[in-house]
Order: structure tokens, then sequence, then C-alpha cells
């Protein structure tokens, strides 16, 4: 295929157009039911097939607002035969739903949720931008025509706040409140419907909602006033409260939009990572001929071209042109690195200069990106434990609203019933729990927004307290501490020999071995641009070394060299510790290659940077006690122990937790499984192993070290903004809600202190964001 048309990107036709479509699952359910989507939204478990066994969804819920939204889906989803689990989080808006595929069908628990009065679609649904960025813009109508009437409204009542008596006629006063009334009409239609619905779900579903005490707040003051306004001589005729009412409708519509805005903000990475794939991409036909059709009809072998400002829809491998991928949040890899023929592209990361055809290898949980989103939802779903605490009280603590209101306005109603009825209205408002829901996971969900643009996966947000708490690190030593490869860090010379000649002939036995002492010096003589020589009739004897014959050029004699153990080249044991090899010729000893592990490059800085927060650092490893011993030495850890068994690893960290340290452990994934589960909090390296099989609850997918001690950093960090945000929510109940009771709070004031709280609680939670320009750095 020329280049010309590889670049070119003919308009699909009417039938390609419709096979890549996305579905809305929001408007037709029923398209659940379809076994051959069902991996588009969901995972088999182990032994599940198209009718039976176990799957587990993942889902967005629209209209949820709370920790009580979160209850009622959790509640309405448990109810359907069939349903395993549910577990909602009101933070990350998102469900994780565990369903037997014998006894019920997707359809039937999505309707579930809706029935309940919210929306369920799959978390990957392609259409829920489009929804969100609709509900956003409803909610900006709403806002405006609240603030446009607020200001009609204040304009109508402000002379009843500054006349004198005799100033205003009762004619006058009468006109002033019917103007008040029909402005404020569109406010209670329309800026307060959202309330309204929720609040009339909820008493159809009998139970509580966050949005009841405040529907009811709204609709106490308007019946109040109206009365006030038709019956001016009646028991409400003293004061209307229509400015209250539409001010503190404007105000709690403006917390929820920004509300709304910073939320999406602060999730913003999870979702950009979640969402990486296209909708669509061009698939070869038969023909020759391109056509568009829906990512999850991809299979193995197919041939696709991926345009420039695409992302790579699976694994696959270049066939046809150069190009450059952007892996930064896949792999931490931060440059675009060039991909063309036969090289491999990874799916979700995106083509950014030109166009290529690729042959797709591996699709859907077969790939990477779907291991890496795996984990990224588990991490959404996830609840820490000051969250889950926080969602229990929810339901009691509305209903101690309700109580406290109704007693306020008990005690106020022989004095004058309708601002008995006001200072219910008040408590009503300023009670409203939304600000102590939000404290925790607006925080948790900010800080692993952050650690996934920097190249470290959140599997549980809960660790993110364990770690901030941590004062010791324990490092496994081959594959954390150190990369697999050995270098050569001396080499000893016969008197009159070169290096350049020396490692010349070691490279030319090397060649033909794959020890990593081999491969040491092979790396060691391309780094150094050393001229080849060649080689003849070499043999590897197993545990010994290598032996053959080479020369510098054709038109030279051919020298006889050994290379490997003292004892292989007939030399007495060599005086070096640790890792070495000796090189003879027909002289004798001609070199001898000291080797040692090679340490990551920022190994000792994350190591000091650690020990300069008081953190202690230990090394425990499976390898020879001496090789721990020589790598801790130069890393300047002083408690290290090697020889260790994954049980001696885990007795050693049950023995830390017994002593009262709080440890994180860092290991590689592949044979620290028991530390890495046992542990408070962990972290692995997900090169070294598939992501799925991955214990630990931070993965790290690049190969820097200092990720570690940043995040130690960010959780320390984020707990501090946590107990910022918790204190702040209990010290506004504790101060505002004495001062509704008594009567000295207006309702306008108590709904902007309802809105402001939410509103700083995830302004707070904003600083972890990569985005902050604060004065912190993660």
């Amino acid at each position: 295929m020329s280049s010309a048309r590889l670049a070119a990107s003919p308009a699909p036709s009417a039938g390609a157009a419709a096979l890549a479509d996305p579905p809305d699952w929001a408007s037709g359910e029923g398209l659940l039911d379809d076994p051959e989507l069902w991996s588009s939204f969901s995972r088999p478990q182990a032994g599940a097939s198209e009718t039976q066994g176990c799957w587990e969804s993942h889902l967005l819920i629209e209209g949820m607002h709370c920790a009580a939204c979160a209850l009622n889906v959790e509640d309405a989803l448990r109810r359907i035969p069939g349903v395993q689990s549910a577990s909602v989080s009101a933070g990350s808006r998102r469900a994780r739903v565990r369903w037997d595929a014998g006894i019920v069908r997707p359809s039937e628990w999505m309707q579930a949720v809706r029935r309940a009065g919210y929306r369920a679609v799959p978390a990957q649904d392609a259409l829920a931008g489009e929804r969100r960025r609709k509900e956003t813009r409803q909610v900006l109508w709403r806002w405006l025509v609240a603030g446009f009437c607020m200001m009609q409204v204040m304009m109508y009542a402000w002379p009843a706040y500054v006349a004198e008596p005799g100033d205003l006629t009762l004619e006058m006063k009468q006109l002033l409140r019917w103007a008040s009334w029909v402005i404020t009409l569109p406010v209670l239609f329309f800026s307060c419907k959202p309330f309204f619905v929720a609040a009339g779900r909820d008493i159809l579903q009998r139970r509580i909602g966050m949005d009841l005490p405040v529907a009811l707040g709204m609709a106490i003051t308007f019946v109040v006033s109206t009365a006030g306004t038709f019956e001016p001589q009646g028991i409400f005729g003293r004061e209307v409260y229509f400015d209250s009412l539409t001010m503190f409708v404007f105000f709690l519509l403006t917390g929820r939009w920004l509300e709304q805005r910073l939320r999406q903000r602060t999730a913003g990475a999870l979702d950009a990572l979640m969402n990486r794939l296209p909708d669509s991409v061009l698939r070869q036909r038969a023909d020759g001929e391109f056509e568009r059709v829906a990512v999850h009809r991809l299979r193995p072998g197919d041939v696709l071209r991926v345009l420039p400002g695409e992302s790579f829809p699976a694994d696959a491998t270049v066939l046809e042109g150069q190009t450059h991928a952007d892996e930064a949040l896949l792999t931490g890899e931060s440059r675009p690195l060039p991909r063309g023929p036969g090289a491999a592209v990874i799916a979700g990361s995106h083509n950014l200069s030109a166009a290529v055809r690729v042959r797709v290898e591996r699709t859907g949980e077969d790939t990477r990106y779907a291991q890496i989103v795996a984990l990224m939802e588990e991490a959404a779903q996830s609840r820490p434990q000051l969250a889950l605490l926080v969602d229990r009280l929810a339901r009691p603590f509305l209903v101690g609203v309700l109580l406290a209101a109704a007693g306020a306005a008990a005690r106020w109603w022989p004095q004058d019933p309708g601002h008995a009825l006001m200072v219910a209205v008040a408590v009503l408002i300023v009670t409203c729990p939304c600000a102590l829901s939000l404290a925790t996971p607006a925080a948790m969900l900010a800080a692993a927004g952050t650690l996934a643009r920097q190249g470290v996966l959140v599997r549980r947000l809960g660790a993110l307290e364990a770690l901030a708490h941590t004062d010791l690190v324990i490092f496994d030593k081959t594959g954390t501490l150190t990369r697999d490869a050995l270098v050569m860090q001396g080499l000893h010379l016969r008197a009159g020999a070169t290096r350049s000649q020396v490692l010349a002939r070691a490279a030319a036995l090397a060649r033909h071995s794959l020890h990593p002492v081999s491969r040491a010096l092979q790396a060691t003589a391309d780094a150094e641009k050393v001229a080849p020589w060649l080689s003849a009739q070499v043999q590897e004897q197993a545990g010994a070394g290598l032996t053959g014959l080479v020369r510098s050029a054709p038109d030279e004699v051919w020298q006889h060299v050994r290379l490997g153990s003292a004892a292989h080249c007939g030399l007495p044991a060599q005086p070096v510790a640790g890792p070495h090899a000796v090189l003879c010729d027909a002289q004798g000893w001609l070199a001898t290659f000291e080797f040692g592990e090679d340490l990551r490059p920022d190994a000792q800085a994350t190591v000091a940077a650690l020990q300069a927060q008081g953190i202690e650092v230990r090394i425990l490893s499976g390898d020879a006690p001496e090789a721990v011993a020589r790598v801790a030495k130069q890393l300047g850890i002083a408690q290290a122990r090697g020889g260790c068994t994954p049980q001696d690893k885990l007795e050693a960290l049950q023995q830390a937790r017994r002593s009262g340290r709080q440890a994180v452990v860092v290991g590689d994934g592949l044979n620290d499984g028991p530390a890495l589960a046992g542990a408070p909090a962990s972290f692995a390296f997900g090169q070294a192993v598939p992501l799925a099989q991955a214990r630990a609850d931070f993965v790290v997918l690049g190969e820097q070290l200092a990720q570690v001690e940043a995040a130690i950093r960010l959780a320390r960090r984020t707990l501090r903004i946590v107990r910022q945000n918790l204190g702040w929510a209990i010290a506004y109940n504790a101060v505002c809600v004495p001062l509704a009771v008594v009567g000295w709070m207006p309702a306008w004031l108590a709904g902007l202190g309802m809105a402001a709280s939410s509103l700083l609680v995830v302004v707070n939670a904003l600083r972890l964001a990569p985005g902050w320009r604060g004065k912190e750095s993660v």
C-alpha cells in the first residue's frame, strides 16, 4: 500500500457509520442483554460464560449527589435476585455490581436503578460525557434564572427594609409582595425542580435523602410567603420571605454548579485514563478498502489504520508508517516514543504525528490498558474507612435534622408562627451534611488522579491513609532497588594490556552466551564503542565459562582465550569480592572484570529522601546475604537481611506491626505477594508482573523509584486536607446549627453557608490536583 493511500481518509459508508455508532446505553437498556456487548462494560469472573457464572460490571450513576444517594442505589441493586453484591461510591459516582448471568440480565438491575430515581450507564459509555455537559448546561440555566429573579425580588423587597413607618401604604406594600410572588414562580418551578424531583423520589421510595430537607425548606418558605401575600391579616401576614427563598436557591445552585465543575477536575485523571479508547476505528476489508467499525468488534489479526490524534484501540504491531506514540499515562514514560514497522503499540496510547497501518495482536481484557482500567475502576470504587463511617451516619443524621427542625418550630410557634417556620427552614438547610460526606472522598480521588498522571495507579483509596502514617519502608532488592542486569564496575589489567583490547576479546566470546556476565560485558563494549573482534570455535561450559579463538582482523593470527571463573582459566582464586570474571590467553592471566548489580539511577536519592523524612528504610531480599549487604552499604541502609523466603518477609512484616511500626512494602510483585498483600500499604513495579495479578495497593507503571517517596509525601498532604475538610464540616455544623435553632440565622444565610461549606471542601481537595499552583508541591 502506498503512503498516499495510507494517509487518505475516505468517508465511511452509511452502513459502516451505523456499525461505528456507539450504543446509547441510557436510552436502550435492552442492548445490554446482548452477551456480545458484555465485555465492553463487564468482566467475567472465574469460570463465567454467557449463560451462567458471575460477571462484574462497573457503572456511572447519574443524578447522584450525596452519601444517602449512594446508599439508595446500593439498596435498589441488592434487592434484585441474582445480584450478588453492589457497592456505590458517592465521591466518584461509580458503582460495582457482581451478578449471576444464569439468574439476571444487566437490563434488570439497570432498570432497578432507574426506578430508584437515578440513571446507570457503563463506565466507558461514549455518550456519558455529552450527557454530563448537557446536565452542566441545565444547572447553569437554572442558576442564571435564579440569579436574575433574585435581583428583581431584592429590588421589590428593599423598600420594606428601609422604609420608615408611614412611608409605604398598605396598597404599595401589597403590590410589592405580589410582584415578588410572581417573579419567584420561575425560581420555584424551574430552578428548584431538581430538589423537588429528588425529594419526591425519596418520599415515594420511603427513604430520606439530603435533598429532602432542602426541598422541604423551600416549600415551607414559599407556602408561608404565599399565605402572607394572599392573607396579609393572617397568622403569616406579618412578613414574606421571597427574597430569602430566591437568595438561598441561588446560593445552593452556585455551590452545586461549582462543586460539579471542581469534582470533574479532581477526578479528571481517572476519567482521562479510563476513556482513552476511541469509539470506532478504520478497519481494512478483504478488498483492501477501509471501513469504520466499533472498537468492540475488533479481533486479533485485523488490520487497522490509525490517524494522527487518534488513540490505538488495541495492542498492535506497526505494519507501515512512522509515527510517535504518547504512552505517558500507561507506562510512565513522559517522552513521545518513535514507532515504526515491527514496533509494538499499546492500547490507549496516542498516535501523535502520522497515520500508520497496524495489525491487532490483543483486544479487550487481554491488553495492558484493560488491566490498568480495572485497577483504576477498583480505586474509584473503593471507599476509605472515614468515608464509610460518614456514609453510615448519613441517614441517622438526616433524621436528626428533621427532628431538630421540628423542635425549633415548636419552640418558636407560640411567639410567631411565621418566624417559627422560617427558623425550621434555616435548620433544615444549614445542617445538610453534604460537606461532611464529601470531605474524605473528594481529597482521596484528587490524590488518586494526581498519582495516576505521574504513573502510579491506586488500587485501594484507604491505603493512602495508611501510607500517610508510615514510618518504615521495606524494600525488596532484586528488581526493585536494582535492575535485573549486572554492570561492570571494575577492571584489572595485565601490564601492557589496554582496556579496549581486553574488552574486545571478552565481548567477542560473550556474544555467544546469554549469561548475565556475558550480557554485561557486551553492554559495556557497546557503550564504549569498542571495535568488534572476530571469534570462532567458541564453546560454553555451563557454570564455568567460555573458550574460543579471537582476532582483531581477518589477516591476524587467531588467539586462544578463555573467559569465566578462575578455575576455568586454570588460575588460583582471585582476591575479588562479588561477581567477577577472568580473561586469560596463552600467556596466562590477562584481566579480571568486576561486576555489581545495576542500582536504579534514583535509588540512592530516594532512600536519602525517605530517611530525611524520618522514615526508616530496610531491605528484605531472597538474594544472598553478601549481595544484599553490598547494596545496603551503597545506599546507606543500616538494616538489611538476605536469604529471605516469602514467608520470612511476611513474618518480619508482622513483627514490625507488633512493635507498633507502620510499614510499607515495596517489591517487584513477583515473589513478594504475601508481604505485599499483608502490608498496610504496598507498592509493586508494574513492568514485572501482569497488573491483574499485582497484589499491591499501588502499582508503579514506570521505572522511577522516586515515585514511592513522592506518593508518601502526597499521602501525607492528602490526610492533612481530609482532616481540614472534616474539621471544617464539623465546626460549621457546631457553630451554625445553634445559631439557626435560636433564630439568629436567616434562611438566605443558611443557604449561603451550606453552599459555601460544600464548595470549600471541594476547593480544598483541588489543591491535590495536578494543575494546582499552590505553595506546596507534590
